[in-house]
Formats: structure tokens, sequence, C-alpha cells
């Protein structure tokens, strides 16, 4: 584990005077993947826009990269942070794929002598989500499932350090959410600090090292997955469903909390042993 990549101190905001949507967080972010949940209007979305610097700090201060929001643009913490927005029609705007992807980077590396640098990363990322056979399509001509993915690949040819995905797996299959994770594993290995938010609690046992419960604009939990999910009373508070395996680990009354399926069954054979 790596020393903090983003760094929140004491962060109130409110898009009206004194009706705070956030209220005096204070919350660090390393290197693990990292689920952000909680229900509808816990302030997850609007804590995300702060971190991007779509929105500026009431009070308090964020730190990304050692660089705190309020002294910076949102053109200079797009070099470092990157955030897929949930409804891909609030961030594609151009007639072809390829240009869509091509956006970000034209306008961060304005300064690269090599013309081909910027198509190259855009390539690169289009293949990291298997759209890469679709340079010429119009973005309005996929599927919400492969808009979703154009939005990612936008994002990941920029080479931000950070990326945040908000609420990937909705109108997505089973087999689209299994992509998806696959790039999320990608981009950990490559050294990248993945946010999620999600309400989509099985996506969150089997892909993230740390869960933080967002409650009523405050953080109400924060740490190892297995511990989070492990305290009823705060999944309850929150209005949060248990990952399948999960409650059926507890009706089986066991003594671990199971995220993975390879855990579920580990745990069931020690179960089964114990009953005979």
């Amino acid at each position: 584990m790596s020393d903090a990549v983003i760094k929140v101190d004491g962060l109130w905001f409110a898009y009206k005077d004194n009706e705070y949507v956030l209220q005096d967080i204070n919350i660090q972010f390393d290197d693990r993947p990292t689920a952000i949940v909680g229900q509808n209007g816990a302030g997850k979305t609007t804590f995300v826009k702060v971190l991007k610097g779509l929105l500026k700090p009431s009070k308090g201060d964020v730190w990304i990269s050692g660089t705190n929001t309020k002294e910076t643009t949102v053109a200079q913490l797009s070099k470092i942070i990157g955030l897929v927005f949930q409804n891909p029609s609030d961030q594609m705007f151009k007639s072809k794929v390829i240009d869509e992807v091509m956006f970000g980077p034209q306008n961060i590396w304005k300064d690269k002598k090599d013309k081909n640098f910027v198509y190259e990363q855009s390539i690169k990322a289009l293949k990291i989500v298997e759209l890469d056979n679709k340079l010429e399509e119009h973005p309005y001509d996929l599927t919400l499932s492969e808009r979703k993915l154009l939005c990612l690949a936008s994002v990941i040819a920029m080479d931000p350090k950070i990326v945040i995905l908000d609420e990937p797996t909705i109108a997505q299959d089973r087999f689209s959410t299994k992509k998806i994770a696959g790039i999320i594993e990608e981009l950990v290995k490559d050294g990248k600090v993945v946010l999620t938010i999600t309400h989509d609690m099985d996506f969150v046992a089997e892909n993230f090292e740390r869960t933080v419960i967002f409650y009523q604009g405050q953080v109400l939990d924060d740490g190892p997955t297995e511990k989070v999910l492990s305290n009823e009373e705060n999944v309850a508070t929150a209005h949060l469903e248990l990952p399948n395996l999960v409650r059926l680990a507890k009706a089986l009354d066991f003594k671990t909390t199971p995220l993975t399926i390879d855990d579920f069954v580990e745990e069931f054979s020690t179960y089964k042993k114990a009953g005979d």
C-alpha cells in the first residue's frame, strides 16, 4: 500500500447556502481499488465531482497528488484524475468513436510533436475496452453498454493516475459487467487508483479491496470490504443490500464473510467438515 494519492480534509459542500450535501469529510485514498456505496442522495456523486474539481469545496480542502483543487483548474486536473459519468450522454459529443476518444488526449497533450502519439494512445484505450473495431461508427449507433465503455476508453486514453467510475454496471448484462471488472483489474495492475460509485453490492464484493459507505453526506464506515460488509448494522442503516454470497453465508452461519465464489466454496468445505 502506497501513500495517499487523494487527501480530503474537513470537506463541506453545499449547492445552496448552509444546505450541506457533504459534511465534515476526512478521508484519504491510496492505491487500493475502492468502492463508494450508499443510497441515492447520500452524497457520493457530489463527492467525486469535488474530487474531480468540477465542484469546489464550500469549506475544507481536497488534495489530488499533492495539488489543492482550489488552486488549479479542471483542465489541469484532467491530467491526473478522470471521471466516467453514469450517463454516457453527458460525456459524448463527437460523431465518430475514434474522434470521441482522441478529444481528451488532444487537449492535454497539445505540445506533443509526434502527431501519431494521441492516435496510438486512443487505439490502445479502445483495445482495452474491445471497441477498436468500431473506430468510424457514430457513438450513438453503439449499444448503451458500448457507449459506457467508450466513455471509459476516453478517460483511459488520457492516462490519468486516478480513474473514477460512476455506476459502471447499470444497464450492463453479466458479460459486460465481467468485462468491466477485468478492465478495472488491468488498470490497478497498471498502477492506477480506481474508485467506483456503485449500488451493485455483488460487484463490490468481487472486485474491491476497500469499501466506503456514505450516509446523509458523511462517511458512515470505511475499511477492508470484508470488514465493512460484516457490519450488518451499518449496512442496514445505509439501506444497502448485502451481496448474495454474504447473505447466503450468514444464513448458513459461516464464521467468515466470503466475497467471491472461491472464498465461499473454501468456507463451505470447512462448514461441511464441522457438521460431520
